[in-house]
């Protein structure tokens, strides 16, 4: 029996026999985030892989289904720590999944650098704006605003903590991109794979993935796009197949 608090429901994590703790005055994940579970490469057997502004572990449940790996999630706000440690609880996954209640631009002290084979990271995506123009929602305006951590803040400790050749991988706004690359340049994570999310055909794009090689070679490849929309408004073949495993 797991122990839920106000609001909180136990959902099904999508094609996967799992189960998350969700809060819509909290926390709950978003597409993006799933997306980013499903581009980032992930050793098959064993290695480490970290996750950094976690959320509520929703990465960690879903690569626990990809990778025999040892995986970590960090996360600042101690309510939604606690709604990913009692899911992970829940699917009595903590022999491979653990959680860390801390600031990612504590980690590279505390774990030590070039410890992880993977880094994932879906931060905050805007800039804090005006203190009245804050969501009044505290948990909501930390996971959107870049109030306890930067774009550059993100990719600095991915970068540390990261192996020489190791992956790391984003989930952002495509205004971001040019950001993105040169930060990621800046500390040493070479691009190697992009692609474009949009919402349907004909529209621009809203969601940017990206993936990085620590001290790569210059090569990037662009992905297809992947449309999220049919022109009936239901989910592409493409997204059936990354949420709910449809052929």
């Amino acid at each position: 029996m797991v122990q839920l608090l106000d609001d909180e429901r136990l959902d099904h994590l999508l094609a996967e026999n799992l189960r998350i703790i969700q809060s819509p005055s909290v926390f709950a994940f978003s597409l993006d985030t799933v997306l980013l579970a499903r581009f980032v490469y992930v050793p098959i057997q064993k290695g480490k892989i970290i996750d950094l502004c976690t959320g509520n572990g929703v990465i960690p449940l879903l690569l626990s289904r990809r990778s025999k790996a040892e995986i970590t999630g960090v996360e600042i706000q101690e309510r939604i720590f606690d709604m990913a440690r009692r899911s992970i609880d829940y699917n009595e996954l903590s022999n491979q999944l653990s959680l860390i209640h801390g600031d990612l631009k504590d980690m590279p002290r505390k774990l030590g650098h070039g410890k992880y084979d993977v880094v994932t990271c879906n931060p905050p995506y805007f800039p804090t704006p005006k203190a009245d123009e804050v969501n009044k929602n505290e948990h909501l305006a930390i996971a959107r605003h870049e109030i306890y951590c930067t774009l550059e803040d993100c990719i600095r400790v991915s970068s540390q903590l990261v192996r020489q050749g190791g992956k790391v991988a984003f989930v952002h706004r495509p205004g971001r991109l040019m950001d993105i690359l040169t930060l990621m340049r800046k500390y040493r994570v070479e691009p190697k794979r992009l692609q474009f999310v949009h919402p349907r055909m004909g529209k621009e794009a809203n969601t940017i993935l990206v993936e990085g090689m620590k001290d790569g070679n210059a090569d990037l490849k662009v992905l297809p796009p992947l449309y999220v929309y049919d022109e009936n408004k239901e989910y592409t073949k493409e997204i059936r197949k990354i949420l709910y495993g449809d052929e």
